[in-house]
């Protein structure tokens, strides 16, 4: 008799629907492409969200730049910057600063600012030897006497055993930081020792002070060669030219100078002397209208650039019939409709300019400022009321220029609690929701693949006990039937 054992009943199921012949993983597969089309759902709502939060930081980096444009135009510098212009910029030329005011300067240049020079006697080269000792040297004013500078301190620059060559005192000068520089000049009658103060100006002249350790009882030999006291011939280097001031009369009033530079001589102005003339140059010093066209015109970039992005982000295409990504957002159109009612609301700021339009700014069919520069060109003729018509500030909208109420509105809107900055967050906070969801459905799809499959593994271990089953009864069913015959 055949025993029916566990062997009996086929094999193990190693392949899900084996034992049941059911394609099992295919139904298993298709019930969770059932329940993941949310998910799928899900990631494309993510990826529009994401989408639209990109378009939103690119809108806030367009309005920043907006702002930035505007408060330029609405600066006090910028109104405030000049532009100087000279009749003979070989003479003197101009620079200006906040504060300059417009006007004419007749600038005459009596005498440039010098520096001291003193030079001493021939040596037979560079490697000539002194002795040793110290030099003393002193910045100060030759007028009758010398006359130390306020502030300054007398430097001694000691000269040791191989240091008194005439080529390593003019080192050891150089690195004194002194207020004088040292050259040597060689030609054919030798080696001279040459002194320069490094600024120019009366106050910065200088006297040497040389003190040998070993006097030879010489003042023209050894280190003592190097001394100056004045010039009255005494001193065994000679004067090649005194310190003194730059002196000039501007609109006929004498000034001086310790430099060629004459800073601040009338607020804002600064001059810059470059040679001696015997009549007046014309120093003229005009508004900067060109500082203020090119603000005027990089507003209109900025707002244009700002503008046509909304209207691309906003739009519905035909082709695609599809909408932009900010299609139909409600901090997108507001903000859009908000820039235009700047525009819109006259100004009484200026009584000559009451709307953009009249300086030749005006709205075009696609939304974007166009500039007429003739118009510009005539406004900016009058400074005066065309700074009010964008620069004024005032609590009334109304009487407020209109680069202050762009600036007003950009800084409202970028703020911590502004439309785009609010909508942003609101947009990262649904983001982060739709991953937790598409996280937590993906975990119940999981689970539930999970368990189906263990269902169906159950069937088909069942299914193939059953087929087992039937095949060893038929074979005994066989058997029997052969032996009765």
């Amino acid at each position: 008799m055949t025993t029916l054992s566990s062997t009996n009943l086929g094999p193990s199921i190693t392949s899900l629907g084996v034992g049941s012949g059911l394609d099992a993983q295919g139904i298993v597969d298709k019930l969770i492409a059932v329940e993941s089309r949310p998910i799928s759902i899900l990631q494309d709502q993510q990826d529009d969200l994401k989408t639209s939060l990109s378009s939103y930081g690119q809108m806030q980096s367009l309005l920043s730049t907006f702002q930035s444009k505007s408060q330029a135009l609405a600066s006090v510098s910028l109104w405030n910057q000049t532009t100087p212009s000279s009749a003979n910029p070989g003479v003197v030329t101009a620079s200006t600063a906040d504060g300059a005011v417009a006007g004419s300067y007749g600038v005459t240049v009596e005498a440039l600012a010098s520096s001291q020079t003193i030079t001493s006697t021939a040596f037979a080269n560079s490697d000539a030897t002194l002795n040793e000792g110290a030099l003393t040297i002193e910045l100060g004013t030759w007028a009758g006497g010398f006359t130390a500078k306020a502030g300054a301190t007398p430097l001694t620059i000691s000269l040791g055993a191989g240091e008194t060559s005439l080529a390593a005192v003019r080192d050891k000068i150089n690195a004194a930081g002194a207020g004088v520089t040292a050259t040597i000049i060689n030609d054919a009658n030798g080696a001279r020792l040459s002194l320069r103060s490094t600024a120019t100006g009366a106050e910065n002249g200088f006297r040497v002070t040389a003190s040998e350790t070993a006097d030879d009882g010489n003042a023209a030999t050894g280190l003592s060669a190097l001394g100056f006291s004045g010039a009255g011939g005494g001193s065994p280097m000679a004067l090649n030219q005194s310190a003194a001031n730059a002196k000039a009369t501007v609109n006929g009033i004498a000034v001086e100078s310790a430099s060629n530079t004459v800073a601040n001589v009338s607020d804002g102005l600064t001059l810059n002397l470059l040679s001696v003339s015997a009549t007046p140059v014309q120093i003229g010093i005009a508004p900067n209208t060109e500082a203020v066209s090119t603000a005027v015109k990089d507003f209109v970039t900025a707002f244009n650039a700002l503008a046509s992005f909304i209207q691309t982000q906003t739009k519905y295409d035909e082709t695609s019939k599809k909408g932009g990504p900010l299609q139909g957002d409600r901090a997108t159109i507001s903000l859009q409709w908000a820039l235009r009612g700047v525009i819109n609301q006259g100004s009484t700021a200026s009584s000559v300019f009451g709307r953009l339009s009249d300086v030749g700014i005006s709205m075009q069919k696609d939304g974007t400022l166009g500039t007429d520069s003739g118009k510009l060109s005539n406004a900016l003729g009058n400074l005066p009321e065309l700074r009010k018509m964008f620069a004024a500030s005032t609590d009334d909208p109304a009487t407020t220029g209109f680069a202050t109420r762009f600036s007003t509105l950009a800084s409202a809107v970028l703020s911590i609690d502004g439309s785009l900055t609010t909508r942003q967050q609101g947009l990262q906070r649904s983001i982060e929701l739709n991953q937790k969801h598409q996280t937590e459905m993906s975990d119940r799809v999981e689970a539930m693949r999970v368990r189906l499959t263990k269902q169906y593994q159950v069937l088909d271990t069942k299914m193939a006990t059953l087929s087992a089953l039937s095949a060893y009864v038929t074979q005994q069913f066989t058997t029997n039937s052969s032996s009765s015959n």
